[in-house]
């Protein structure tokens, strides 16, 4: 039975829709369902539209209405909700050159884990992870789906800077670093595709609701997508799913 989807004001221009307490399948469905809803049916006083683990932030336009009027308009929502069929998901498949100067974290991700490195990077790329939200940096996707079998603690003390791009573990999670930026995560490889790229029209290449499959590369295929990406001939590859249950 579904948790009775909660209203909550989010300081002078903001709705939070409430639709659980926990991380699963379930919840992230009823989430891409309602902000596609709300999508489909974008009322002009609607400025953005922001999925997480169990909300949806409604930004609005507070000179055009209230948060009270926009509350009562989205009241039956519900109803539309749990009947929407979504478009089958689909994962994008992210290539990764794991280990070496771009995983430098790998090895002990394995000697912790009592693993090989080969048996890191297979179980590492055989889940799809689904992309529950998008923070922390602009593009970062925040992933579900990893084993606990390479479960690994955080760095004790950060690193000022991790390259954009970098693939990492942190506890019981996998994510990949958007931008250079400071973090503590270990990390295990890097993707030659840009995550985020202000320069294009599109900047962001992930969106919450789709899934990641990660896929092993070697250094010289690693070089070839780098050169594909500088001449713009670069094809992202993605596969559709079943829909989860």
């Amino acid at each position: 039975m579904h948790k009775k989807i909660k209203f909550l004001p989010s300081g002078d221009s903001g709705l939070i829709i409430e639709l659980g307490n926990e991380i699963s399948k379930d919840i992230n469905r009823r989430i891409r369902a309602l902000s596609h809803w709300i999508e489909m049916n974008r009322f002009e006083e609607i400025v953005e539209i922001i999925p997480t683990y169990t909300t949806v932030l409604i930004i609005y336009n507070p000179l055009k209405i209230t948060y009270k009027q926009l509350a009562n308009r989205l009241q039956n929502i519900e109803k539309h909700i749990d009947k929407l069929r979504l478009p089958p998901p689909e994962a994008v498949h992210i290539p990764v050159l794991y280990g070496g100067e771009y995983g430098l974290d790998i090895e002990y991700v394995a000697n912790y884990n009592g693993l090989t490195i080969d048996e890191v990077i297979n179980i590492h790329s055989s889940p799809n992870y689904l992309v529950y939200m998008m923070g922390f940096t602009p593009g970062f996707p925040y992933l579900g789906g990893m084993s606990e079998r390479i479960a690994t603690p955080r760095l004790d003390i950060p690193r000022e800077k991790i390259s954009g791009s970098s693939v990492g573990i942190a506890g019981r999670q996998t994510g990949i670093y958007t931008i250079d930026s400071p973090g503590g995560w270990q990390i295990i490889g890097r993707t030659p595709l840009k995550l985020f790229d202000p320069k294009k029209s599109r900047a962001v290449l992930l969106n919450a609701g789709q899934y990641v499959k990660f896929r092993p590369i070697s250094k010289g295929e690693y070089g070839v997508i780098s050169q594909a990406i500088k001449d713009n001939s670069y094809e992202i590859v993605k596969t559709s799913l079943r829909e989860e249950k």
